[in-house]
């Protein structure tokens, strides 16, 4: 339940009025993974960096927690929740990184 509410956050702050919009989010994800490994961007710290990695290798492992074969569809349910999870993070993050980014522009030429 907490998933499918952060999920519905994401949705809310993409299509808010004045907010980055789902095209630019996403495109600002690898720009944003590359600064925050990099250490310049201080908004996705190591500890969710290194979640988010989990999540991937999670997703693309073959060994599942919990095997679709033997639960149906509650196998597809962990999974399916572990996405939703990355990416309203990856999407929610993403919004705050193009206000940095901007923020940091704006500074540069102060």
């Amino acid at each position: 339940m907490a998933k499918a509410l952060r999920a519905y956050k994401a949705y809310r702050d993409v299509t808010r009025p004045g907010t980055p919009g789902l095209g630019a989010r996403l495109r600002a994800i690898p720009r944003m993974l590359k600064a925050a490994t990099s250490g310049r961007y201080p908004g996705l710290g190591k500890r969710r960096l290194a979640m988010l990695a989990v999540g991937v290798v999670y997703l693309v492992s073959p060994i599942d927690l919990v095997p679709e074969a033997a639960l149906l569809a509650f196998g597809v349910v962990d999974d399916f929740g572990m996405f939703m999870w990355m990416m309203s993070t990856l999407l929610g993050q993403g919004g705050e990184f193009v206000e940095w980014e901007k923020e940091q522009l704006r500074s540069s030429r102060s």
